[in-house]
């Protein structure tokens, strides 16, 4: 819970009552590896912060094709917002690629820290912000830029997240092949 708490601290400053309904109101969930956060067709029930471990959001396509949306390690927050928001059925899966644990807070639990707590309507408006403007440049370098710069810019940006998530899911995220990734990682302009 304190890092889920330090999180926090570095946007907001969280009083001592509002940092107690914090610790009641996330519950601790654990997975294992392969294990879904959540499928396709269910209805998102939490925001996730990752405490331990690592996971993807992908969707499939009509081929059954999958492709990577979003990465999360440690200290990130992964979940289906437009589902969790309207209570619609997500069209995405989050998978845990290693065994990992996140600290939860469900949808009516989050309606109450934020009609008790204001200050987390700024919180999350930051949080959601922050994962808007990246969202947009990841998808504006995707048209933009090649891949050799994609994995360039991943990798100076995230280099946790590259040494950390197995390169097929790296690929997929980058909009490209394992093979291809492979190419670029052992090339010499990486040198």
């Amino acid at each position: 819970m304190d890092s889920l708490i330090r999180n926090i601290n570095r946007l907001i400053t969280l009083s001592a009552e509002e940092e107690k309904n914090v610790r009641t109101l996330f519950a601790k969930k654990r997975l294992v590896k392969k294990q879904f956060l959540l499928e396709a067709g269910e209805i998102c029930r939490h925001e996730n912060y990752v405490v331990k471990g690592s996971f993807r959001s992908f969707t499939l396509d009509s081929e059954g094709n999958e492709h990577t949306l979003h990465l999360a390690i440690e200290d990130f927050w992964i979940t289906d917002l437009g589902s969790f928001m309207y209570e619609s059925p997500s069209s995405i899966y989050i998978q845990a690629l290693e065994a990992s644990e996140v600290l939860q807070i469900e949808r009516r639990d989050m309606d109450k820290l934020l009609s008790e707590n204001p200050i987390f309507e700024k919180f999350f408006r930051i949080l959601h912000q922050r994962a808007y403007i990246a969202q947009t440049r990841r998808i504006l370098d995707s048209i933009a830029l090649k891949g050799h710069e994609r994995y360039l810019k991943l990798v100076e940006t995230s280099p946790a997240l590259v040494e950390r998530i197995p390169q097929k899911y790296l690929a997929s995220y980058l909009g490209m092949t394992p093979v291809f990734l492979s190419q670029i990682q052992s090339s010499k302009k990486l040198k």
